[in-house]
């Protein structure tokens, strides 16, 4: 780094410090990063075993810093608030598939309180062999900075970064030039950056990179939601950068490589052999979804009023495949054979600061195509990728987009908007130009786009007090909870998933309980307390990937020829196989005997998602009062929304012995809503009573102890609350 500030003179140096990096034993580094750009402090900091035990690492990891860095007034834009990110010890692992995943955490400009948000990329596992387990980035630079890990030389800068962009698309192969010594050091660097459309708003997104050999580019996986983008660059850090040479299948010292190598071999031969008959990640990545959830009437269409739409088909993933590029499968870290990471090279843009040149992005997931594609009535495939083109560039999470932008487009069809109050825009359901002219609205703080940028949720109040608009009516179709926009899948018919949505940590999010097949499709789950067993088992079993810096996809979208045999009525041994294979893949590499069932798993994962819900509460929230949901996620709010599917509603009143006959649609629509918000709640009771918690949805005491979060500060929270 040295010859680099001597040879440009522009990146001055503010601060550094030396270490020497540790050997990483069994999966950890066993110390973390602190730096602080306020006062250009860097320091390292010891793990010690207990934080191991209870919190694993990723996701368990940043949620216990965070919390001993932040008190229950700070906001969002203090100094003290931080991002962090963190892998886990399987984190890194090279011989077994979806092993390269960490988790950001911070405290949510959308929220308000903490997030998570799991992420692909090169960035945590080489963060970990450079010698630390996670990073806390805090403070607010005076100007912009980069702060540099080199972990071959045992070295940490903060450098000031005056000249390069804040554009995603450029920004990273910039870093890449700056930092990597030679061509094939290339693919040993990582950033985290954002883009300007999270300088104005408050949905942006972190872009972790990774450097493409093959095409030699670097590409972008995103730590979307929650709004840790604009925390990132509200501390005008323009880039976090970790260099380290020389990753091996070994680089996590496991107890038992032996045994990790035998697991790994097993998937690996799994998923050539299975994946093509199955959902295909390899071909498509996951835009097989739009047909499957078209088919079953699950995808949002025109802000979640309905879950099918014929020009749906324009969004499958064989409108999509002719632009990726074909024959080479893309794992987002070493070693995944699962590959479902594919990439658009070529692709022009038709609007924006690209418009007319070739650029590439990477392809869009489901949730982008669900989210700024049906959602919003937009079934064009290009206005997609562009959206997603633009979305990585500016720094902006799509999902949030996607579902904000589906709840704008309804107020301006319902008058509550109009092109004076929407900065000039026609905001109605198909407009492709409209939706991408607000991206970049959005990216340069003009017109509509600073008002669409602070979210569903303060889009509602502003709309109500500023246009006079029913605030009954915004609450029903503004589709977010605690702040987070929701993602992508209609869940009218499928109790546990709005459950899931309601009660998951850090709002409306999938990855915390997709149960809407197993609900609404295959009836796996009919009593509440199967949907309550449902909704304790499944957030724990995925909250245990992000503890331990692994995907999901490999758990279950992908199965051995004969599960169907051995299945399991248990919702995390759905593919009893994987499940002990993840057993395997847990001791192999930290030498842990005490894990040897499914449950073990889920009790790994109890204390971190149980001190999650306390830090809500710590900040304000994580009460039952917060697990409200709007109403168009149970059922139907609009007379064109119970036409739509006026059978199956007027059944549905039928069978709960009230006679549809003779009623008019709004009568209908305020019956079946009186049903469905009692049986929600309902289910809310005993969800809380499977996990241990009160009526008002806090962790009894006796949960804490249980689950040794039992700290002096835990302890006075449930204290103040009157939980003894």
């Amino acid at each position: 780094m040295e010859n680099l500030l001597m040879k440009d003179g522009h990146h001055r140096l503010l601060a550094e410090f030396r270490y020497t990096p540790p050997k990483v034993e069994r999966g950890y580094a066993n110390q973390t990063l602190f730096v602080d750009v306020s006062n250009n402090t860097i320091a390292a900091r010891p793990v010690d075993e207990r934080t191991k035990r209870t919190f694993i690492g990723g996701r368990g990891f940043g949620l216990w810093l965070l919390w001993n860095a932040v008190k229950g007034t700070t906001r969002w834009n203090d100094p003290e608030n931080e991002v962090i990110l963190s892998s886990g010890p399987i984190g890194g692992t090279t011989v077994y598939p979806g092993a390269g995943k960490s988790i950001a955490v911070s405290l949510s400009p959308l929220t308000e309180t903490v997030v998570d948000s799991n992420v692909g990329g090169y960035f945590g596992p080489l963060l970990k062999f450079a010698g630390w387990d996670a990073i806390e980035l805090q403070g607010i630079a005076e100007e912009e900075v980069i702060v540099f890990i080199d972990g071959n030389q045992g070295l940490v800068q903060i450098l000031t970064a005056p000249h390069e962009s804040s554009d995603s698309y450029v920004l990273p192969g910039q870093i890449v030039d700056l930092f990597a010594q030679s061509p094939e050091e290339r693919r040993a660097v990582s950033s985290v950056t954002s883009g300007p459309g999270a300088e104005h708003s408050l949905m942006g997104c972190l872009n972790v990179s990774f450097y493409d050999v093959r095409r030699q580019f670097v590409r972008l996986k995103q730590a979307g939601r929650g709004g840790i983008g604009t925390v990132f660059r509200h501390k005008k850090v323009k880039a976090l950068v970790v260099k380290y040479v020389g990753v091996k299948g070994d680089s996590n010292v496991p107890a038992d490589y032996a045994d990790l190598a035998s697991v790994g071999s097993k998937m690996h031969r799994e998923i050539c052999e299975q994946d093509p008959l199955m959902n295909d990640m390899r071909g498509g990545g996951t835009t097989m979804l739009t047909r499957i959830m078209n088919d079953f009437d699950l995808l949002p269409v025109h802000n979640y009023r309905f879950g099918s739409h014929p020009e749906a088909k324009n969004l499958y993933k064989s409108e999509f495949t002719p632009y990726f590029s074909l024959g080479i499968p893309d794992g987002c870290w070493y070693g995944c054979t699962l590959a479902c990471a594919r990439c658009v090279d070529r692709l022009t843009p038709r609007t924006g600061p690209y418009q007319g040149q070739v650029v590439h992005v990477d392809a869009p997931e489901y949730e982008t195509v669900a989210a700024v594609g049906s959602n919003c009535g937009i079934f064009d495939p290009h206005a997609v990728l562009e959206a997603n083109f633009y979305c990585d560039l500016y720094g902006i999470d799509t999902i949030s987009y996607g579902t904000a932008l589906a709840f704008a487009m309804e107020c301006y069809e319902t008058g509550i908007l109009n092109p004076e109050r929407a900065g000039g825009l026609d905001l109605r359901f198909g407009n492709a130009a409209a939706m991408l002219e607000l991206l970049h609205q959005m990216a340069s703080g003009t017109g509509f786009g600073p008002t669409f940028g602070l979210g569903v949720r303060r889009m509602k109040r502003i709309f109500a007090e500023k246009y006079g608009a029913d605030p009954r009516f915004l609450l029903d179709i503004g589709m977010e909870c605690k702040g987070l926009e929701y993602s992508e899948y209609v869940s009218k018919e499928s109790i546990a998933q709005q459950a899931g949505y309601g009660l998951a940590n850090k709002g409306p999010q999938h990855d915390e309980a997709w149960l809407i097949f197993m609900d609404a499709v295959s009836k796996q789950i009919p009593t509440f307390e199967d949907k309550a067993e449902a909704l304790h088992y499944f957030p724990m079993f995925r909250t245990w990937f992000g503890l331990n810096g692994l995907c999901k996809l490999p758990w279950n979208d992908v199965e051995p020829a004969d599960n169907k045999k051995v299945h399991s009525p248990r919702v995390a041994a759905r593919v009893p196989e994987h499940v002990g294979n993840y057993i395997r893949l847990f001791k192999a590499v930290t030498g842990r005997q005490d894990v040897n069932e499914p449950e073990d798993l889920v009790r790994m994962s109890e204390p971190a998602y149980n001190f999650q819900r306390l830090f809500n509460l710590k900040m304000g929230y994580g009460t039952r009062e917060h697990d409200a949901i709007p109403y168009r996620s149970m059922g139907p709010v609009t007379v064109e929304e119970y036409e739509s599917r006026a059978e199956r509603y007027d059944s549905q009143l039928r069978e709960v012995d009230i006679d549809p006959q003779g009623k008019s649609t709004l009568e209908k629509v305020a019956l079946l809503r009186a049903h469905r918000e009692k049986r929600y709640q309902l289910l809310v009771d005993a969800v809380y009573r499977r996990r241990g918690w009160t009526a008002d949805g806090i962790p009894t005491l006796e949960t804490v102890r249980r689950l040794e979060i039992d700290y002096p500060d835990v302890l006075d929270l449930l204290k103040q609350h009157n939980v003894q």
